[in-house]
């Protein structure tokens, strides 16, 4: 029994072994599948195998890749989901099809995802960036999750890139690492080869993490993943209404007026942070077919929730701000406890930082009365 357990993950270290309910025929095993002919490109540019370290690095990434056959899986589905946006777009803006494979080693295809450094969405924009190519990004809004806004804006991002390099490999290595600091090791090492420039090790792999990407996305079969048309999941259907309003607005509103649910609202409009969208002008997503006469449906809920809350918004009474003048002694602990309020809300009203010193004589605010 121990002798057939240990030959068995023996089995599956080296791919062989079957996977529930499958045969060995429909996974080849890992040696096979990680065997690379080329040639092998990048957006038309030549991925250089006769070099033995871009070789070895470019299969380490097939491995890594092939190994995760569910995260593959994944991938795959989404494509189904988001790719024909993707590649429509990149068609529509002259520009290689191999871009689409960027987005999935960025984001796996996850809208909503965000990176430990606070790049967010399907293409990772971190918040400088995504502002300066038009997203809105803020407490109410995160347009990066948006995948079609969130698209267009990478499009113009590498678009400039490519301008700014004239290769579309070192555009992506600048997408990943930032323009400047490519450009400063473009200047020091005194070569515009990607292969050739030592860059941070985030980068060097990222660059192949794509390309093993696009060979195994490129041909699934050669790698086991047997796939028919109703396996991939279906592209989002949808309409866009457009939305004025002079106050924020909660999204079940909006539901009610598409006939549809809270959570149908969130899954459609990835973007909005939110129980509301603020006041100004807004596309909304909403179920196809339910832009037909939403705007007279959202008048009558709109009428409804307003005469719903003025009967039940209780009338606030006038409140004055009430002050305390610092004293010899005082401490800001003190402070807030003497007054009954938290000290993260004295800090705010004063616009105070605890690690100041507090300076006799300054007058505080310590609540309302």
């Amino acid at each position: 029994m121990r002798k057939t357990l240990l030959l068995f993950c023996f089995m599956l270290i080296l791919g062989t072994a079957p996977a529930w309910g499958e045969t060995l025929a429909n996974f080849p095993s890992l040696l096979s599948s990680i065997r690379i002919s080329p040639p092998v490109d990048f957006c038309g540019e030549p991925v250089p195998l006769d070099n033995p370290q871009v070789y070895e690095r470019l299969e380490k990434e097939l491995l890594l890749s092939v190994w995760r056959r569910s995260q593959v899986i994944l991938w795959m589905k989404r494509a189904g989901r988001y790719m024909p946006y993707i590649e429509r777009s990149l068609r529509q803006n002259k520009m290689p099809d191999d871009l689409k494979y960027s987005a999935v080693v960025e984001s796996s295809l996850i809208p909503h995802i965000r990176s430990s450094k606070n790049a967010a969405g399907l293409w990772q924009f971190i918040k400088p960036t995504g502002i300066r190519y038009g997203l809105t990004i803020n407490g109410d809004i995160d347009e990066r999750r948006n995948v079609y806004k969130a698209t267009e804006a990478a499009i113009r991002y590498l678009k400039k890139l490519y301008n700014d390099f004239g290769s579309w490999t070192l555009a992506v290595a600048a997408y990943n690492m930032g323009e400047t600091g490519l450009q400063s090791n473009i200047k020091f090492q005194k070569t515009s080869d990607f292969y050739h420039l030592y860059l941070p090790l985030e980068t060097q792999r990222h660059l192949l993490k794509i390309v093993a990407a696009k060979l195994i996305l490129s041909n699934p079969e050669k790698y086991g993943f047997q796939f028919t048309r109703d396996d991939y999941y279906s592209p989002v259907s949808f309409d866009r209404v457009q939305l004025a309003n002079s106050e924020r607005i909660h999204l079940q509103m909006i539901a009610e007026a598409a006939g549809t649910y809270y959570k149908t609202i969130r899954d459609l409009n990835p973007e909005i942070r939110g129980r509301y969208i603020p006041e100004g002008s807004h596309i909304i997503s909403v179920p196809k077919g339910s832009a037909r006469d939403f705007h007279a449906r959202y008048e009558t809920v709109y009428k409804q929730w307003q005469a719903k809350n003025q009967i039940s918004k209780p009338q606030k009474k006038k409140s004055r701000k009430r002050f305390y003048v610092v004293k010899r002694g005082d401490s800001l602990s003190a402070i807030a406890a003497r007054f009954g309020v938290p000290m993260s809300k004295l800090l705010k009203w004063n616009n105070l930082n605890s690690k100041r010193p507090l300076h006799v004589g300054k007058r505080l605010m310590v609540g309302y009365r």
